[in-house]
């Protein structure tokens, strides 16, 4: 195997451990923040913990991202389709909450996922400045871990189910529960379509871009003090 090829693979298999640890958190994030607020039907699945394995999900998390992060060696070229992944849907009971307060606390529910991509990120800009000075090529592997989880944040607020995104227009434009389950059975048709069409993918990349610059310009100035 060629130095080339064993770089890709190194490079390849550092992304996905990311991806997935990033996916998995986010799932916790939800399962945690319904278990806080009160249902408890997270934790009686197993999915207020911090193993993978209870949020990883076979081809969200396994055979889609790895396909597209390995699909240079499988297809030759460039990769063919836009890196995306998801975890195993955390199952919230509404009923749990207090009727008055369901609709807020879906609502934070919704945004913990998110939440902890961010936290994720912040920690990541945190950490790389403080050890820039020690070894700068590291650097770029936090670099790495703060635009997967900006990403991860831009992808999850795309408004089409099952992404979180969804829930928010659901709540802002008052859609019935049968037109968003309608909606759903077509989601990741819709979704694979957004990802790989030019100007959806490129408004992607413009969110991400922009999205990511903060935690580099929080990367720059601990790396300055330090």
């Amino acid at each position: 195997m060629d130095p080339e090829t064993v770089s890709f693979l190194r490079i390849g298999i550092i992304q996905y451990i990311i991806l997935a640890a990033s996916i998995a958190l986010h799932e916790c994030g939800h399962a945690y923040s319904a278990d806080r607020l009160g249902d408890r039907l997270p934790r009686m699945q197993g999915r207020v913990t911090l193993n993978p394995l209870s949020h990883l999900d076979p081809i969200g998390t396994g055979l889609i991202p790895l396909l597209m992060i390995f699909s240079p060696l499988i297809f030759g070229g460039g990769a063919p389709i836009a890196l995306i992944g998801w975890g195993r849907p955390v199952q919230i009971d509404l009923t749990n909450f207090h009727p008055k307060d369901r609709t807020r606390n879906h609502l934070l529910v919704t945004a913990a996922g998110p939440a902890v991509n961010f936290v994720i990120a912040l920690a990541a800009a945190i950490i790389g400045g403080v050890i820039a000075h020690l070894n700068p090529e590291i650097v770029l592997l936090f670099w790495q871990i703060i635009t997967l989880n900006v990403a991860l944040i831009v992808f999850n607020l795309i408004p089409i189910p099952p992404l979180d995104g969804s829930h928010f227009l659901r709540y802002a434009t008052g859609m019935s529960e049968e037109t968003f389950f309608r909606l759903a059975s077509w989601g990741i048709f819709i979704l694979l379509f957004l990802v790989n069409f030019g100007p959806s993918r490129a408004l992607m990349g413009t969110l991400i871009h922009w999205g990511r610059l903060p935690f580099g310009i929080l990367m720059g100035v601990i790396a300055k003090i330090f």
